[in-house]
């Protein structure tokens, strides 16, 4: 379309020259005392387009070539620039090859250019200098040259580069809390990820680190919390992310060191991570034994140790609530590993619990497990009858050695109740038998 109007303008200006020029008489005089010039106003009218032409070619002519020396200045900067960025490109694809010697030797050969060009007008001068540096310093850690990583490190890190490119001064901190962390430094990348700006620290990668860090240091609170973060920013798969922080929560469990504590790291789990049986099971283990560590270091009164069992017992019952509600849907080995969880408790369970239990073992009445529990309950409440036939309808189904060797333990014992010596010596080799 623009063309088809340039070519509509021509046309309108040849028909206004044709009409002016055609059939023009006029004349143009010239007086230079003495003389007088008579000249057709056609000419002169060609005479002014053909100076204002010639002017305008000798005044470009000029400035043209004024200005080679800046166009030789510039052609020789560009030129420098060009084999710049083509030592850094060269130092970045050797780096991604595992040519870590090559690569330091182009970033360097960029380092050497830049630093012998006088030229200041690079719109990028600074930021492929931090580069050149940032990949100097990444083919010294992968040659396991810490000092000169640091060197070139810091040299990236200068005031300019945070004043010019920003981005590059990030990538920098990012790259030396990644360092920090495989050199085993916790403290060092610690301070790296503190010197990011507050949007930087909450970038997926940042947290990436942030959580290396945290597990590097043995943080499992600041750990988790950081998984937690990741996985609502889908950092990981669904089962990966799963997988992590059930890691995390298991260890942060594990590592509590006396029941309030425990509380405490229970009380910081999410809705969904208290749901998970793992966590149940793991939090009801470990505040048996610390109950066990308390009241094997205690020189206190029995009064204390019942009222410490106690509290146990109803905090375990708290936290393995859920998995009673939803029991059906237990694989096997949960179902084992939540009866061996109760049975400890089984003493001090309440009248509520009680009918709890026997409700259930109504409802699931060949399930061996809730047969155990129950038949366990009635032996602690000396039911001999209903103990000896809930228990031996258990032994036939359970799986698990360590439930089968207390089955045929309780049984021994309840023959010996009953004075039936040799089904008692018979059921305590059967216990002996099982690995």
């Amino acid at each position: 379309m623009r063309s088809v109007f340039w070519l509509l303008g021509l046309a309108a200006l040849a028909v206004a020259l044709a009409m002016l020029v055609g059939d023009n008489r006029g004349t143009v005089t010239l007086f230079w005392p003495p003389w007088r010039f008579d000249i057709s106003f056609n000419f002169a009218l060609f005479l002014l387009i053909g100076g204002f032409a010639l002017l305008y070619a000798a005044l470009r002519a000029l400035a043209l070539l004024r200005d080679l020396p800046l166009q030789a200045r510039r052609w020789r900067s560009q030129q420098m620039e060009r084999a710049v960025v083509g030592w850094v490109l060269d130092a970045l694809s050797n780096q991604i090859a595992g040519r870590f010697v090559r690569a330091q030797s182009a970033a360097r050969n960029a380092l050497d250019h830049l630093d012998g060009s006088t030229s200041g007008d690079w719109p990028r001068r600074e930021q492929l200098r931090a580069l050149a540096h940032l990949l100097a310093a990444e083919s010294a850690h992968s040659l396991q040259n810490r000092a000169q990583r640091d060197e070139h490190l810091q040299t990236a890190l200068s005031p300019t580069v945070a004043r010019t490119s920003p981005e590059v001064l990030e990538g920098a901190l990012l790259r030396a809390t990644r360092w920090a962390v495989e050199d085993r430094d916790a403290s060092a990348a610690r301070a790296r990820l503190a010197e990011l700006p507050q949007g930087a620290q909450r970038r997926v990668q940042a947290l990436r680190l942030k959580l290396r860090v945290a597990r590097l240091g043995d943080a499992t609170g600041e750990a988790l919390e950081t998984a937690r973060l990741l996985a609502k920013h889908r950092a990981f798969s669904p089962e990966a992310a799963r997988s992590l922080l059930l890691g995390l929560a298991l260890d942060a469990l594990r590592g509590a060191h006396d029941l309030a504590q425990l509380q405490r790291v229970w009380d910081g789990l999410d809705a969904a991570e208290r749901t998970m049986p793992e966590l149940a099971l793991a939090a009801a283990d470990r505040a048996h034994a610390l109950a066990q560590f308390e009241q094997g270091g205690d020189d206190g009164a029995e009064g204390a140790d019942e009222a410490r069992r106690q509290d146990v017992a109803e905090r375990v019952r708290a936290w393995l609530s859920p998995l009673w509600d939803d029991f059906g849907s237990l694989d096997e080995r949960h179902q084992a590993r939540l009866a061996l969880a109760l049975e400890p408790d089984l003493p001090t369970l309440d009248a509520a619990g009680l009918a709890r239990l026997e409700l259930l073992q109504r409802q699931w009445p060949q399930n061996p497990h809730l047969q155990y529990l129950a038949g366990q309950a009635c032996l602690h409440r000396q039911l001999w009858g209903k103990a000896a036939q809930l228990l031996g309808l258990a032994r036939s189904g359970l799986r698990d050695a360590t439930l089968c060797r207390r089955t045929w333990r309780s049984l021994a014992r309840l023959a010996e109740e009953r004075g039936d010596t040799e089904a008692a010596q018979e059921a305590w080799r059967q216990a002996a038998r099982i690995d």
